[in-house]
Formats: C-alpha cells, sequence, structure tokens
C-alpha cells in the first residue's frame, strides 16, 4: 500500500507546491509595505497589460473568485488606483481601467516583485531558466488538455 503513497521527497508536485507557496509568501513580503496584496498587484498588471478587462476576466486572471475581484476592484476604486464606468457601455461588462495613481503604485510594486523573481532565479544560468520555462509552460498545458469538466469523466 506505501508504493501507492506519492514520496513527497520525489514528487515534483509537491515540489512546486512549496515553490508556489514560497513565492507567494516571498511576493506578500515585499509588497506589504505598499500596502499591497500578491491578488492587488496581480490585479493592476493584469490591467495595464490588457486594459479594459471585466471583473471576471480579471478574477480568472488573478486566480480568485469574482466575489473576491469585485471586493478588490471597489476598494481600489475607492483609493483612486481604477475606475469603471456608472454604466456599462455594451452589455453588462463594466471595462476597468487604471488611474495615474494606479500607474505609480503599479511601477512600485513591480520593481518589487522583480527583485523577487531575480532573487528566485539567482543561481541559474539564463539556459536554465528557459528550460525551467519551458518546462513549467508544458506541465501547465498538459494539465488543462486533460481537464474534463465536472460530471463527465
Amino acid at each position: 500500500m506505501s508504493q501507492d503513497r506519492i514520496q513527497l521527497e520525489s514528487s515534483v508536485g509537491y515540489l512546486l507546491k512549496e515553490a508556489s507557496s514560497s513565492l507567494r509568501a516571498a511576493m506578500e513580503a515585499v509588497l506589504r509595505p505598499l500596502d499591497m496584496t500578491v491578488t492587488h498587484y496581480s490585479c493592476l498588471e493584469l490591467l495595464a497589460q490588457r486594459p479594459g478587462l471585466s471583473n471576471s476576466d480579471l478574477a480568472r486572471g488573478a486566480f480568485v473568485t469574482r466575489q473576491s475581484m469585485n471586493v478588490l476592484l471597489h476598494a481600489l476604486e475607492r483609493d483612486g488606483s481604477v475606475t469603471r464606468p456608472a454604466q456599462a457601455p455594451a452589455g453588462r461588462t463594466l471595462p476597468v481601467t487604471l488611474t495615474p495613481l494606479g500607474r505609480r503604485r503599479l511601477e512600485q510594486a513591480s520593481a518589487a516583485v522583480r527583485s523577487v523573481e531575480a532573487r528566485m532565479l539567482r543561481g541559474m544560468t539564463p539556459q536554465e531558466q528557459s528550460d525551467a520555462f519551458r518546462v513549467l509552460q508544458g506541465m501547465v498545458r498538459s494539465l488543462r488538455e486533460n481537464d474534463v469538466p465536472n460530471g463527465q469523466g
């Protein structure tokens, strides 16, 4: 029976989860002095790279629920980092836009997050970094290809 159990010391999945947790903790630590969380930063970064995203798009991109993103967007509107129109220009979607204040806050946060990523990759050659990126992309692709909708499979 012990052969069927995952051996944590040699499990790629467990190591990925440990790396993910360590990365998140390091990012939270550098973002905290900026009064931001990883989700807050992710939202601003997504908006900078893809202006006009909806609440649902932002939630998917930041790996949180629509409800959590909605709460965050209300807070970001109150602090002046983002704006949303009072009425949807088309349909029900309220596109979100970064304000100049949001862009300034994002610049600070991006620098902090880049420093964490640089620390994480320290000691790896450019080729090793490229290989790691390619391998991780392959893992994500493999898992997404095999996603089966609930109740089917």
